[in-house]
């Protein structure tokens, strides 16, 4: 056999080995498109934030998260025997409702107590009857609240005091959910309320 001869089959090899390669690179690829994306691939950019409940009002009626469905929703974390973030809070939130108007009949505020223990339906009840009418207030066993503050990624500390009592630290501002209970936004109390008024308004046109 000739040196050229041999030279051409040797280049005839090394091109049938690169279109094989080609061949079976474009058929992994091929294949891999084919596959459906995973859900933990997907993202809507909306954090994962809310979960169901079942939880006791201030009037001492079982509720869950799925009966507060139809209406935008302001949830608060806090309280009773809270010193100043809660009451603060929650008479903002009031004077909110009332600035809506008509408006604040579409906005349901709840607030979910983080001290079960002492937070009676009667003392919720008791409690809320400084603020607008409209707020109502959430509370159970323990586990219940713990279940409640996990789904919501709230955070909710028990913290003793010198004098043998406690207090509870706990996240601050309101959690706002559209009207199918999808996460809209945190409305901080830091924020001026021209600011804060603007996010119910766009909540309330969802």
């Amino acid at each position: 056999m000739s040196f050229r001869t041999l030279r051409w089959i040797l280049w005839s090899a090394v091109t049938v080995l690169f279109v094989l390669l080609g061949t079976v690179t474009g058929l992994i690829v091929l294949q891999g498109s084919s596959q459906p994306t995973s859900t933990a691939a997907l993202s809507s950019g909306v954090a994962d934030v809310g979960g169901e409940f079942s939880l006791v009002d201030h009037n001492g009626q079982r509720r869950t998260w799925s009966d507060f469905r139809g209406k935008p929703v302001a949830l608060f974390f806090g309280f009773t025997n809270c010193p100043d973030v809660c009451p603060t809070t929650l008479g903002e939130l009031s004077v909110l409702l009332d600035d809506l108007g008509p408006q604040g009949d579409d906005l349901q505020v709840l607030l979910i107590s983080g001290d079960p223990e002492r937070d009676t339906p009667e003392r919720l009840n008791e409690y809320l009857q400084s603020f607008d009418p409209r707020i109502v207030g959430l509370t159970g066993s323990e586990e219940e609240i713990e279940e409640a503050f996990s789904a919501f990624k709230a955070y909710r500390a028990i913290v003793p005091l010198e004098n043998g009592d406690y207090t509870v630290d706990h996240s601050a501002g309101a959690y706002l959910f559209d009207r199918e209970g999808g996460f809209f936004g945190i409305l901080d109390s830091h924020e001026a309320k021209e600011i804060q008024r603007q996010k119910i308004e766009r909540l309330l046109a969802t």
